[in-house]
């Protein structure tokens, strides 16, 4: 089996335990996808989801949010960490958007990563997501998936997502990457994989390198 045989492998295992691969995030439009992604840089999915009703419902348009005092901003986004930097990031997106962009979030990655606070896994989610194009969002799951699978050798996200793009089928990689949080959280555990319950055991050098029988 070859190493994109071993991909469509893990996409199809990945597919029958997860049918419904979803972002963890909860937005209404691209612009608050948008946010809400940054808000979870070194924070949970479950906190922001926590946080963002209360933002999202004070403001609702890019220039609620472009004409927002920072200090407000920061008051509600607190508890995600790091909030000076977020709140600024959030409004000064909202500015840029409006000036540069026509008021409608980029659909590149070369335009999102233009914008303060986005980076390419951010830019990535928005074009799979709202897009709907080919994506790799090299989040610490996909990272760590990816290379206990045998997938890449690095833990540098460029490296990753690059490689990924070149062994995944384009229509299955963004849903691959969801899928692939979702197998991180409930079963392949950073520090404690679940080796035994996992899906893709069978094309896992780490289960293989592993194994009693192999040794």
């Amino acid at each position: 089996m070859d190493i994109k045989e071993k991909a469509l492998f893990a996409v199809n295992a990945l597919k029958n335990e997860y049918p419904d691969a979803v972002c963890s995030l909860e937005a209404s439009n691209e612009f608050e996808l948008l946010v809400a992604t940054r808000l979870s840089a070194q924070c949970t999915d479950a906190r922001v989801n926590i946080v963002t009703p209360g933002l999202f419902s004070k403001y609702k348009t890019l220039e609620d949010y472009a004409n927002a005092k920072l200090e407000d901003v920061e008051a509600i986004v607190r508890p995600c960490g790091f909030y000076h930097t977020k709140a600024k990031d959030i409004i000064g997106m909202a500015k840029m958007i409006i000036e540069r962009f026509d008021s409608k979030v980029p659909d590149n990655i070369d335009d999102l990563t233009s914008l303060p606070g986005v980076g390419r896994k951010t830019a990535n989610l928005i074009c799979g997501d709202v897009y709907g194009k080919p994506a790799v969002v090299a989040d610490t799951h996909l990272i760590r998936i990816s290379n206990l699978l045998g997938f890449v050798a690095t833990k540098d996200p460029l490296k990753v997502e690059m490689r990924l793009k070149e062994i995944l089928p384009p229509e299955e990689s963004n849903d691959f990457c969801h899928r692939c949080v979702l197998h991180g959280r409930a079963v392949c555990i950073a520090r404690r994989p679940q080796c035994h319950k996992c899906c893709m055991a069978e094309i896992c050098d780490f289960k293989k390198a592993n194994s009693p029988q192999e040794q």
